[in-house]
């Protein structure tokens, strides 16, 4: 566990750099999410637009120490005409894993969206073999739900996907 002091923000334009190395490096990104080849300026043309925040899916950085440790990002999932929840996801670069920065980001957001956001359900969804994101989910207070069968496509197959939920109503750790 890190001493660190972890910290949410929006992203800069500083941090655009480190975040197009970031999304950008098959290494950096390892094997749960290398999807291919991207638009390498797609976020920074975002960015311009909107700070990468919006009422559909946002970026905040995660900082650890002051530092650009990667980003959290929700979106939103509408299920019906006046019910939707948020999806959220993480990426830290490949030197913070393993130090509990990812844990304490998701603690964070859950905090973020549920005191900003009138939701009543978070998301989260990870690979079966990601055993340290679904632990990190589980210390943020989410629940494992069960498995989406071949939800996602990558490295030339279809694969399954966990899924994890926290209702506002969850005790929380």
């Amino acid at each position: 566990m890190t001493d660190e002091p972890i910290a949410l923000s929006p992203i800069t334009e500083t941090d655009l750099p480190q975040l197009e190395a970031l999304l950008g490096d098959p290494e950096q990104l390892g094997p749960f999410q290398w999807y291919g080849w991207r638009d390498p300026g797609r976020f920074r043309r975002t960015w311009a637009e909107n700070g990468l925040l919006s009422d559909e899916w946002s970026l905040l950085a995660v900082r650890a120490g002051g530092e650009f440790a990667g980003f959290v990002m929700w979106r939103r999932v509408n299920v019906a005409n006046n019910s939707w929840y948020w999806n959220i996801g993480i990426q830290l670069r490949a030197e913070m894993r393993g130090r509990g920065i990812g844990s304490e980001a998701q603690r964070l957001l859950v905090d973020y969206l549920f005191a900003h956001s009138p939701v009543m359900r978070l998301e989260a969804d990870t690979d079966p073999a990601n055993h340290a994101e679904q632990r990190a989910l589980e210390k943020a207070g989410f629940r494992r739900e069960g498995i989406r069968r071949s939800i996602t496509f990558r490295g030339g197959e279809w694969r399954d996907g966990v899924v994890y939920g926290l209702l506002r109503t969850d005790p929380r750790p």
